[in-house]
């Protein structure tokens, strides 16, 4: 494409400093690339093997490996990723998601766990980890969900207990609505070795090694993220793959999970503006004489996507600066989640009653979107996360100071805003795949 369409060019608009112009530039010119391969995706979700070279694929492994692990791009590439940061993992997010969110999700890369190593692993695990992911496509697991309790953290069941030798751990339990599940190679457990909350570990998982077991679940939209369900039938964890093993109780699992759900929970707010910037291009594109009352009824969707736009790089920006809110970045992600359906549902009534089936690419765009609603929190959980800010009185900024550690969510289990992750896309497809037509 080389250029954007009117509504995501509306984007360039804001100020940015240079290194994100150039990262910007770099996704404008690469996110067009990955439309066509994602309708095929869509039919075949393991397609993305043939697609591995793209630029987009490496530009996503490059924006979330630290520098001395990234291995291929271009010297473009080189200029427009420098350290890792949540601002430019939601800028990279919402301009391949113009693309197609399924090609973002179905790629090879460090992915959730990555935000788990960052801040538990040593640095022998950081490089056993990301040394793995710099050899060749490696896809990786965030296994947090679990069957019987959802996604929340404090209350696992999956279990660590000792290896009858003395030396390492055997893991038992179970993992659903795993993103890249069935086809990673590594990734990052949570489970329990003791009661409370406490009492949570993270290991690192090689799905080589004897006992773990995978299977896919059924999916509506965004197939190429491979959601599975996963058995791990004492999985035998050798003792240097606990995380965090050197630091107290309470910057251990727990607060990995916690990390790692709030450093991604802003790009999956980018991922559903990047799709809404996409549909209102792609309704201008079709029907380019819109005017009057459909006209301002696309504008107002527009205006509003642009104000959430600047809420998520604000959200990002404080997870950046160690000052992350948790009931902030949730109203967020909630509202952008709602504006992607808003976008599918007003493309589908300005492009006629046929367009389903008349715009091949709206009716995958219009089942993919329905992904954003459960992945990282259903809209309930963050209004009740709302309220919680609200009834705290530290929902807005100019409440009082910045929101740093006393009111890190790590730090207090029994609030639950931020304990509730990406567990739900495959549940809420489970529930439609009966009707007629990821993410960790």
């Amino acid at each position: 494409m080389g250029d954007w369409g009117p509504v995501a060019a509306l984007t360039e608009l804001d100020p940015t400093d240079a290194e994100t112009a150039l990262l910007n530039a770099y996704c404008r010119d690469i996110a067009a690339a990955l439309r066509a391969p994602g309708m095929v995706l869509d039919r075949d979700p393991d397609a993305i093997a043939e697609h591995l070279d793209l630029p987009a694929v490496a530009l996503q492994n490059h924006v979330l490996m630290p520098a001395e692990y990234r291995r291929g791009g271009d010297a473009r590439l080189a200029r427009a990723v420098s350290g890792v940061s949540c601002v430019s993992w939601a800028l990279v997010a919402e301009r391949l998601a113009y693309g197609d969110t399924g090609m973002v999700l179905a790629s090879p890369g460090p992915s959730l766990s990555s935000a788990a190593v960052r801040a538990l692993a040593d640095d022998a695990q950081q490089a056993w980890f990301y040394g793995r992911l710099a050899e060749r496509p490696t896809w990786t697991f965030f296994g947090l969900t679990e069957p019987g309790k959802g996604s929340a953290a404090a209350e696992l069941e999956t279990t660590l207990t000792p290896a009858p030798d003395g030396v390492g751990w055997l893991l038992t339990g179970e993992k659903t609505y795993i993103g890249n599940g069935a086809r990673a190679q590594l990734g990052v457990v949570l489970c329990r070795r003791a009661p409370g909350p406490w009492g949570i570990e993270a290991v690192l998982v090689d799905t080589a090694d004897a006992g773990w077991h995978a299977e896919l679940l059924p999916l509506v939209g965004l197939r190429g993220s491979r959601i599975s369900r996963i058995r791990l039938d004492g999985m035998y964890i050798p003792p240097d793959r606990l995380l965090g093993a050197g630091r107290p109780r309470s910057r251990r699992g727990l607060h990995g999970a916690l990390r790692t759900l709030l450093w991604f929970r802003p790009s999956v707010a980018a991922l559903a503006v990047g799709v809404t910037h996409a549909v209102c291009d792609y309704v201008l594109e079709h029907r380019p004489r819109l005017g009057g009352g459909d006209r301002a009824r696309l504008d107002d969707l527009i205006d509003r996507s642009m104000r959430v736009r600047r809420l998520v790089y604000a959200a990002a920006a404080e997870v950046d600066a160690g000052a992350a809110n948790a009931h902030r970045i949730g109203a967020t992600k909630m509202s952008a989640a709602r504006l992607a359906e808003e976008a599918t549902l007003l493309a589908a009534d300005l492009l006629g009653p046929a367009s389903l089936r008349e715009h091949p690419w709206l009716e995958k765009t219009y089942r993919d979107v329905r992904a954003f609603e459960f992945m990282e929190g259903t809209g309930n959980i963050h209004r009740r996360g709302v309220f919680q800010g609200l009834l705290r009185g530290n929902f807005f900024p100019a409440d009082g100071p910045a929101d740093g550690p006393a009111d890190d969510p790590a730090d207090d289990p029994a609030d639950g805003s931020a304990e509730d992750s990406a567990a739900g896309f495959a549940e809420g497809a489970a529930e439609g795949s009966a009707e007629p037509g990821r993410a960790d």
